[in-house]
């Protein structure tokens, strides 16, 4: 009596296992790519994206389909930290997992600055591609300062097979950029938006040259949304209630690139590619510039700072990860992850050994995949050369963090899990704490200091090639009686306003009635232009703490060179600051805007839609002078404008 239901009981037992295997055996079958062969790599990175500038990281206005979507697939970081609050040091250590003073890419890098990813330095494509990968890069490189050039390391150097790329922003901006290099070869100008542009070549690579017997790394750096920002009307049609324009123009560019990525996404789904490739998508900094500022409208999600800072505005991003099979789709991790984190991920994925001659300071998060703990060989560290006085470097370990000053002797402490936002310093109820992460903090800094090129940072600003500080110039003399000083050529009067000029270099300079202080931002206009027809022609504006030519910083144009540049001292260090290479009609007038921002270390060029940035020397804290500059030409100048603060 009791047997049937036992043999029933035990024949369904055995159906459910059967039914259980053959679910199994399908899911393997559909994961034999995955487990079978080395999975496909995209890093996406985008440029100046707040941490709270999409929907699924809770903006409320900006539309972000793409990548809301994408949340869903894989996991989504909460505690996801760019390596440092600036552009170029970010991009080094993805590529090395490497912090960046240890890297050597210190800084963002000027056109023909000589800081440079080093090719001594070992990158994630090299060592993919010496095991079987075939490596593309297109968008934004920013990691030389000498781009499409001989003298220093060009993507390809790093182990790329195909580039597509500019050496920093698109320009003159993102509409119909005429600055991308694609292997060596200038492109001119192309139609369209920067970000689809670069997303469509990426597809385009993997369609048509991509060695389809080998895995791939494919990495897509979209220019959006830095500055300067262009946006398509049809991305911006969701803000039209927006009476903003900048507004309208940072949202739109956030859903701009936000379609670039679905170009990629879309790519890999025709080509059958999505389940067997992982997906990295994270910003290399946090927003830029002031919220209420122009087309500076980023959000950071509540958190304090913004690029720059090391504060978490600063350096907390987005990031997620999709890789099928692999990554439970809508995982959510708090677990602390950092962009340098990519390098030793992606080598433990595929098998590589991590370089064993040097330090690498990325970590495999592969267990925080899973919401798990990531196990840390060194603490997480940024230092930005550029970031505000108070807020220079930090360090985090465990739910601790540490901020410190520009001379790293003054020190704030917060329990980052609990205060997010860094609104309470605990520093001073919390002694030992605090001494016990500063004692770390400097011994970690002292590591970094004794491995890294410490020469290329420790020369900024830059220095004059030979001979140190320029010759004191000359007594000059003013026929037009409005410049109190003149030193090294003659002012006159001219139908632009003055005409300036000299043999050598020549400044003419006036007192402001009010200086700029350390916390200020002032806009000055002026416009300038040549007045004679020879090899040597230029004109900029200049201004600083003292009269004399070595401390004065000079924006303007080098028009024989067909340059705008930033630079500071005499005219030995042309070349040496912030350049832009241009082309004009150089009898031209040019209408140029100076914004001088004491509070964030910068100062800006803007000629029409070419605009140069360049932080200032570090002991300059205040503007007392402004003035006017020329050096063996002879070029005519308006009067200058001082559009307020």
């Amino acid at each position: 009596m009791q047997r049937k239901p036992l043999l029933a009981a035990l024949k369904l037992g055995r159906l459910v296992m059967m039914k259980a295997a053959l679910a199994a055996i399908t899911f393997l079958v559909q994961l034999g790519a995955v487990w079978g062969e080395k999975p496909n790599i995209v890093v996406f990175l985008v440029d100046d994206m707040g941490w709270g500038d999409l929907a699924c990281y809770g903006n409320k206005i900006i539309k972000s389909p793409h990548l809301d979507k994408f949340a869903t697939e894989g996991v989504r970081f909460t505690q996801c930290y760019s390596a440092c609050g600036v552009c170029s040091p970010s991009r080094s250590s993805i590529l090395t997992g490497r912090t960046p003073y240890r890297n050597g890419v210190w800084r963002w890098i000027p056109g023909g600055h000589s800081t440079h990813l080093r090719e001594s330095e070992i990158t994630l494509p090299e060592l993919l591609k010496e095991n079987g990968y075939a490596t593309c890069h297109v968008g934004k490189w920013h990691l030389n300062g000498h781009f499409n050039s001989d003298q220093q390391p060009q993507p390809n150097d790093h182990g790329y097979d195909h580039w597509m790329a500019t050496q920093n922003n698109a320009s003159p901006d993102h509409k119909n950029p005429t600055n991308f290099v694609r292997n060596g070869k200038p492109m001119g100008k192309l139609e369209g938006f920067s970000a689809p542009l670069v997303a469509t070549e990426g597809v385009r690579w993997l369609r048509e040259d991509h060695d389809k017997e080998k895995p791939f790394l494919l990495s897509v750096w979209t220019h959006e949304p830095h500055l300067p920002i262009e946006s398509a009307e049809e991305f911006m049609k969701p803000y039209a209630h927006i009476d903003d324009e900048g507004i309208r123009q940072h949202h739109g560019n956030i859903t701009q690139l936000d379609h670039a990525f679905g170009i990629v996404m879309q790519g890999l789904d025709d080509l059958g590619l999505r389940d067997n490739t992982m997906v990295f998508f994270t910003s290399d900094n946090g927003p830029e510039g002031k919220i209420e500022r122009g087309r500076t409208q980023g959000s950071t999600g509540g958190l304090r700072g913004r690029k720059r800072d090391s504060h978490e505005g600063g350096i907390r991003v987005a990031g997620m990860v999709r890789w099928p099979g692999q990554v439970v789709p809508g995982t959510v991790s708090k677990v602390p992850v950092i962009g340098s984190d990519i390098f030793t991920t992606v080598l433990g994925i595929v098998g590589i050994e991590i370089p064993k001659d040097r330090t690498i300071d990325g970590a495999d998060i592969r267990p925080a995949f899973k919401g798990q703990p990531v196990e840390r060989q060194v603490p997480l560290f940024w230092r930005t050369h550029i970031a505000p006085e108070k807020s220079r470097a930090a360090m985090r370990i465990g739910d601790w963090k540490i901020v410190a000053d520009e001379s790293l002797t003054e020190f704030q402490l917060y329990e980052i899990e609990k205060d997010w936002q860094e609104t309470t310093d605990l520093a001073t109820e919390m002694p030992k704490k605090l001494a016990e992460m500063e004692k770390t903090f400097m011994e970690f800094w002292r590591g970094i200091e004794a491995e890294g090129p410490r020469d290329w940072w420790e020369n900024e600003p830059p220095r004059e090639k030979k001979g140190g500080n320029p010759k004191k110039l000359g007594k000059g003399t003013d026929e037009s009686g409005d410049w109190p000083i003149v030193r090294g050529g003659k002012v006159t009067k001219s139908p632009l306003g003055y005409r300036l000029s000299s043999g050598g270099e020549a400044i003419a300079l006036r007192k402001l009635d009010k200086p700029i202080l350390g916390n200020e931002l002032v806009a000055f206009k002026i416009d300038y232009q040549t007045a004679v027809r020879t090899i040597t022609r230029n004109a900029m504006f200049c201004f600083g703490d003292k009269p004399n030519n070595a401390d004065l910083v000079k924006v303007g144009t080098a028009i024989g060179k067909g340059t705008h540049e930033i630079f500071k001292g005499g005219w030995a260090n042309a070349g040496r600051g912030a350049v832009q290479t241009a082309t004009f009609d150089a009898d031209q007038k040019f209408d140029t805007q100076v914004v001088v921002d004491l509070a964030k270390r910068m100062v800006t060029l803007e000629i029409g839609k070419v605009r140069l940035e360049q932080e200032l020397p570090q002991r300059l804290n205040e503007v007392k002078w402004v003035g006017i500059y020329a050096k063996g030409t002879t070029s005519d100048f308006s009067p200058i404008e001082i559009l307020g603060n």
